[in-house]
């Protein structure tokens, strides 16, 4: 075009340009080419990483974990129940009902029951793995929480081949045993996740002396005594789950008085615990007050535990009152490790900072 200074010349059809040499001919198109396509691929990139990603705040996180540790609760509670009503081989095979039926009959209560059960485990899957996929769109993401969800996964699944095990075997003692001592070791893996979720990262310091900490360790040590112990007089008196099904050849009168001594010592080494934390921490601060808010809670649940545990023994092991007492066992559990827990002081729960205007846009 006349009076364009910046546009290329037109050539006639039918003339060469000779300026341009024939190794030469369409390099300069390319190479605009390629530099446009460059420059709009960076442009889409830098657009994209400008939008928002999907997050999850670290407060919603902590209500994840805490619907989690719910549900590893519940299931321990739902498990018991299959065994107080008789309904452990009311589903005979693994992982279906029955040999080639995948579903219990309507009219089979114990199979039901059983079957319930078993169904509520994919609730509880889905809970820790929402965990896990929380920890990893946690913001900001953190490590420690990521591989106390994936412990969750890995005990869950632990919890669905053994139960399986359990129920070819036709409720083997030992195996009722080991079911109930893995839900055990979640339900601790879940309060420390809570607890983890609740707080900032690493730990800031010690709310106690070491002394006490070090007795909050053998507390912590004498209540799985006491599981462990309690477990062994469950699988010794009745309640095995099915009329058919082996029980442990003890003495229920000698692990029952085994059990209340482990229950005795840890009781004493817990009282003694609480005191000199209450001694060493004032409940002005923070700490001093989380663990008097904590182990009064303690308190409670252990003397409602024991109180029931000697009712149950005098009274013929009730199936309702040993019902009971399995849920006394998890509060007893989650009390215990709400107090070693507050023994260790962490910073507040972090809060992401603010976008800036241009970056939410």
């Amino acid at each position: 075009m006349v009076g364009d200074p910046g546009a290329t010349p037109e050539i006639p059809d039918g003339v060469r340009d000779r300026s341009i040499g024939r190794r030469d001919w369409g390099i300069p198109l390319a190479l605009r080419t390629i530099n446009i396509v460059a420059s709009q691929m960076t442009a889409s990139k830098g657009a994209r990483s400008t939008r928002p990603r999907w997050r999850v705040s670290a407060r919603l996180y902590r209500w994840v974990t805490v619907a989690a540790l719910v549900a590893l609760a519940v299931i321990v509670v739902t498990g018991a129940a299959v065994r107080l009503t008789g309904s452990g081989l009311g589903c005979t095979d693994w992982p279906t009902c029955e040999e080639g039926q995948f579903f219990a009959e309507l009219d089979n209560v114990h199979a039901m029951v059983e079957f319930l059960n078993r169904m509520f485990t994919g609730v509880v899957s889905l809970a820790v793995m929402l965990a896990v996929l929380g920890s990893l769109l946690r913001l900001p993401r953190r490590r420690d929480l990521t591989w106390l969800s994936l412990g969750l996964v890995a005990g869950v699944l632990a919890q669905i081949v053994w139960g399986g095990f359990t129920v070819w075997s036709k409720l083997r003692p030992e195996m009722v045993m080991g079911h109930y001592l893995i839900s055990a070791v979640l339900l601790a893996d879940a309060a420390v996740l809570v607890q983890r979720a609740a707080t900032g990262g690493a730990p800031i310091g010690l709310a106690v002396p070491k002394k006490v900490l070090t007795m909050s360790r053998a507390m912590v040590a004498l209540s799985v005594v006491v599981i462990v112990t309690g477990t062994v007089v469950t699988n010794t008196g009745p309640h095995a789950g099915d009329e058919n099904a082996v029980r442990f050849s003890f003495d229920i009168t000698s692990v029952a008085r085994i059990h209340a001594i482990a229950v005795m010592v840890f009781a004493a080494v817990g009282i003694a615990t609480l005191y000199l934390a209450y001694r060493s921490t004032p409940a002005s601060v923070p700490a001093g007050a989380t663990l008097r808010r904590r182990g009064g809670l303690l308190v409670v649940v252990v003397v409602a535990q024991a109180a029931i545990g000697y009712v149950q023994f005098f009274t013929g092991v009730p199936a309702t009152l040993v019902g009971i007492h399995v849920f006394g066992s998890v509060l007893t559990l989650l009390a215990v490790m709400g107090v070693h827990l507050a023994m260790v002081e962490r910073p507040p729960l972090e809060e992401p900072a603010p976008q800036p205007a241009a970056a939410r846009t």
